[in-house]
């Protein structure tokens, strides 16, 4: 269990059947505090058969990924994918449709959903910001150590679908 106190009144959470380990609930006040998968997002640019991937400099330091993020509370999907690939690439985006979306794993902590979306570069100038230290663009036979598995479902799949 991940957290022990409620966010309602502070009493302490309890899971009373293995099979709700991820809604404990406060034995004070009955509140149910559902453990819920956060939403992360990622754009897909692709330049000359060639997929944009970003350098991770904090988690997963040193690996590659599809420029990605987390959706904020009061924010549309779609929004979303544009801040976060404008605040990590310096370029904006038009989205275009989903492309795939699959569970993410990769933190014991924390259950995402990744909608990956297709993308073109609308404005802007490529450099490197907020999580990543370096940008670039990668034929298939040149991708780098990637950070998330699940990018690697997305780049197979955009593959053999000759995207890359």
């Amino acid at each position: 269990m991940r957290y022990h106190f409620c966010p309602k009144c502070g009493g302490k959470l309890g899971v009373n059947h293995p099979k709700k380990i991820n809604q404990p609930k406060c034995t004070d006040c009955g509140f149910i505090f559902y453990q819920n998968p956060i939403v992360g997002v990622a754009a897909i640019v692709i330049k000359d058969k060639k997929v944009l991937l970003g350098k991770r400099n904090i988690s997963f330091k040193d690996k590659w990924c599809i420029p990605c993020g987390y959706v904020e509370y009061d924010e549309d999907v779609r929004f979303a994918a544009q801040r976060e690939f404008f605040e990590e690439t310096g370029l904006h985006v038009g989205i275009k449709q989903v492309y795939e979306v699959h569970s993410n794993f990769h933190n014991p902590a924390q259950h995402t959903v990744g909608i990956w979306f297709l993308a073109e570069v609308i404005a802007g100038e490529l450099k490197a910001n907020d999580d990543l230290s370096e940008v670039d663009y990668f034929a298939f036979e040149d991708i780098p150590e990637l950070a998330f598995e699940t990018d690697g479902l997305v780049i197979n799949k955009l593959k053999a679908e000759n995207f890359l």
